[in-house]
């Protein structure tokens, strides 16, 4: 049963008991939490640092371009954290609130633990020896800079909504390249790239439950919500990627190419992840709606199927781009 509110905020401000419980489930304690140099060579350890490089440049070698164009990607994609924080804090019932408020809480923590993983993942690539790496800053500057519209303007539904959906789509690109480059000979890589994929799927539990708590109070909006944003579709930051020289969003398509030709994210992929979230938040069972409600449900509750049978149909591309990140192809 709903329960009546009469703004976005009123939600978000009779859930901040259940955040205050998210914060201690879904993030980790600072002290006992992993950082990057957990992994990486120590440079205080002189007899060991440059031989470890040398094995981390071996590996790298075995790296397929396409692969490491991913790499990249999703690299830039972590780097550009600080849109991120600064989006979700201008959300209604959070950018309003105290900075005790367990919202702003959330989002920091939330924040701090992402950071992490363009801090490992840039150190990785640095010291690989395949990158270009002043082209792959540009880019991440130019992704910084450019901004990026989602069109979920400052709803939280629309943007937990989009962070579940985002976070499972991370989780299952750094949780592929981590078996694509084990299987091409990069063990390390295969294990950074693992633990960053394990904290975005615990990320992705956390927003998938507040999506969960917000239907208990207001399932009729929630269904508007995610029906507006599948009929304009999910727009991923990766989808704003640029060279020097290009317009916002011009590396987008080759981008996508690399990535469905590899099979780290495709467009099955984004078919079976929609699945996933109308399983998880149960659409199929609520009830208690609105007309509109009603009417946004039924269609969700159809849609991946039919996105399934769109998706197994398309070719697999074939076209190859020459990334400044990387350079000529060998």
């Amino acid at each position: 049963m709903n329960i009546p509110f009469g703004s976005r905020s009123e939600v978000m401000r009779a859930m901040t008991g259940f955040v205050e419980e998210s914060v201690e489930k879904y993030l980790k304690p600072i002290e006992t939490n992993w950082q990057p140099s957990d992994f990486l060579p120590d440079s205080k350890d002189q007899d060991d640092f440059f031989d470890r490089i040398k094995d981390i440049q071996q590996a790298a070698q075995g790296l397929s371009y396409d692969l490491l164009t991913i790499l990249v990607g999703d690299t830039i994609t972590e780097e550009a954290l600080p849109s991120y924080e600064s989006w979700l804090s201008r959300l209604e019932g959070i950018h309003e609130e105290s900075e005790s408020n367990p919202w702003k809480v959330w989002v920091r923590g939330w924040t701090a633990e992402e950071n992490r993983h363009g801090d490992l993942l840039n150190k990785y690539l640095f010291l690989s020896g395949r990158v270009n790496m002043q082209e792959f800053e540009k880019s991440t500057q130019f992704l910084i800079a450019d901004g990026f519209n989602i069109e979920t303007g400052q709803d939280p539904y629309r943007n937990f909504i989009y962070t579940s959906f985002q976070e499972l789509a991370t989780n299952i690109s750094h949780r592929r390249v981590a078996t694509i480059a084990k299987q091409q000979g990069d063990p390390f890589l295969s294990k950074i790239n693992g633990v960053v994929a394990a904290d975005e799927l615990r990320h992705a539990k956390a927003y998938m439950s507040f999506i969960k708590k917000i239907i208990e109070y207001d399932a009729s909006e929630v269904m508007v919500a995610f029906d507006d944003m599948m009929r304009k579709k999910i727009v991923m930051p990766a989808h704003f990627l640029r060279e020097t020289g290009m317009k916002v969003g011009g590396l987008w398509g080759h981008f996508t190419d690399a990535a469905q030709r590899t099979g780290v994210y495709t467009a099955i992929d984004y078919a079976n992840i929609l699945q996933d979230l109308v399983t998880e938040w149960d659409l199929e069972h609520i009830t208690d709606l609105n007309e509109a409600g009603e009417k946004a449900r039924d269609y969700l509750v159809k849609l991946p199927v039919r996105l399934l049978k769109i998706s197994e149909r398309m070719a697999n591309p074939t076209s190859e781009y020459e990334f400044k990140w990387i350079g000529i192809r060998s």
